[in-house]
């Protein structure tokens, strides 16, 4: 893991957060993101001192990995100079002389691995499989072992397409768990770096697996691994649509929401956005109206320990049922969520999400609404307030109709039966009289 000091200097920035508990080589991606949020629509930087900043956190990161061609790149850019000290070029050298080694190392078994005879051989058993190319066709452990070294390289050299292909070889062959743990960790970090959602999706799905199986008599490393999975877990959560019901699903889980509370907090940001923005795509609407009421809870909980415009926009309008505190946080979580590397893309879906929420809530203890009230609450002008409602009841079909000639919003709140009054109140009654039969059995 590595971390950095730069930032892009908002209040609500949560690099410094985020970086600690991601591999150094994704932590590139937000400082390009924070480097862009530096430059105005003339391509000028607007702050020349934290671009520079900047540019030395790549540094930090890069100098420890085997990009060299990419340091000393760094290095020049910072120093002023046309040219790379000699160091550089022998630091390539050197890297490239390494990769050759392990490249002629694991050449024969890369050879086996893509011959289909050889595949169609191998079995679930690993010390089967190990065995077979031992007899067949004098496969060692050290080749084997040299697969994990040749991959961990080319990770750090950043080419994260061989890497993954590599690492994948030695996973299917390895018997060394810790080994094959680290290989599945670094598996996810070049699936994600390389943009591979559904690889990194069910990659996250194997991480979750080792930590759970692996690390369950650790309750630390537990805790600490979940910690790192909740954030890599970020990137296909939302750049991915189809990861984002396994990752919600992932994230409320007992042991990790509990970890996010215990251990990062900041997180709850993201958790809201990602379940705001699905109530429109959620496959199961009870699964999202239960991870609703959890956002709720927990950010109400968690408040003491961590607050922003978009917890605070939650703790308005479902705790506090604050309408205007709801709307001017709203208007700064749209500020904050263009500036977040993870949310830009989801910054207009989650205002119009929002604003459906705040239409919700505000109906329910309404009969008739101004139109230039509503307006006022949801941010938008009269007539644009007027376009979005009448696309809102034709859309979700409704029941509420405008009444232009006075300028309201009418809703029809059909009253309850008696029939589903006397439902909703003996509901569960079955229940617990079993409950009760079952103590008093117990006692006597």
């Amino acid at each position: 893991m590595a971390s950095t000091t730069a930032s892009g200097g908002s209040e609500y920035d949560l690099l410094n957060k985020l970086a600690p508990n991601l591999d150094r080589h994704m932590i590139f991606p937000l400082l390009e993101f924070s480097a862009s949020q530096l430059v105005d629509e003339d391509g000028e930087v607007k702050d020349q001192a934290k671009a520079r900043q900047i540019t030395q956190a790549k540094f930090a990161l890069t100098k420890r990995t085997n990009m060299t061609d990419y340091v000393a790149n760094l290095y020049c850019e910072l120093e002023g100079l046309d040219e790379a000290p000699p160091e550089y070029t022998e630091r390539k050298k050197q890297v490239f002389s390494q990769l050759e080694k392990y490249e002629q190392q694991t050449a024969k078994i890369t050879e086996l691995l893509e011959r289909d005879d050889v595949v169609n051989a191998l079995r679930s058993d690993k010390v089967a499989n190990l065995e077979f190319l031992k007899r067949e066709h004098d496969v060692t452990i050290d080749m084997v072992n040299a697969l994990f070294d040749l991959g961990n390289l080319q990770y750090s050299c950043g080419n994260y397409g061989d890497a993954t292909e590599t690492l994948y070889r030695f996973r299917v062959l390895s018997t060394d768990n810790d080994k094959v743990a680290y290989a599945t960790w670094g598996r996810l970090a070049c699936e994600i770096l390389t943009m591979n959602w559904e690889s990194a999706l069910e990659e996250v799905q194997k991480v979750r697996e080792v930590i759970d199986s692996k690390l369950s008599q650790n309750p630390l490393a537990q805790l600490q691994h979940r910690t790192s999975l909740i954030h890599w877990a970020l990137f296909p959560l939302f750049n991915y649509d189809k990861a984002r019901e396994p990752i919600l699903d992932l994230f409320f889980n007992a042991g990790y929401i509990n970890t996010i509370q215990a251990n990062c907090p900041w997180i709850l940001r993201y958790l809201a956005v990602a379940v705001i923005t699905n109530r429109t795509k959620a496959k199961n609407m009870g699964v999202q109206q239960k991870q609703m009421k959890d956002i709720v809870r927990i950010v109400k909980q968690e408040a003491y320990e961590y607050q922003d415009p978009i917890t605070r926009f939650v703790h308005a309008l479902c705790i506090d049922f604050d309408f205007e505190e709801a709307q001017q946080q709203l208007v700064l979580a749209e500020e904050v969520l263009r500036g977040d590397f993870f949310l830009l893309a989801h910054a207009d879906e989650f205002v119009d999400s929002a604003r459906h929420l705040i239409f919700e809530s505000y109906c329910k203890i309404h009969a008739r609404i101004s139109l230039t009230d509503l307006s006022a609450r949801l941010g938008l002008n009269a007539e644009a307030a007027e376009k979005w409602i009448v696309n809102l009841i034709r859309d979700t079909r409704l029941d509420a109709k405008i009444d232009y000639k006075e300028g309201t919003v009418v809703m029809n709140h059909p009253p309850t039966s008696v029939y589903q009054q006397v439902i909703e109140k003996t509901k569960g009654g079955f229940f617990r009289t079993q409950v009760l039969t079952s103590a008093v059995g117990g006692r006597s």
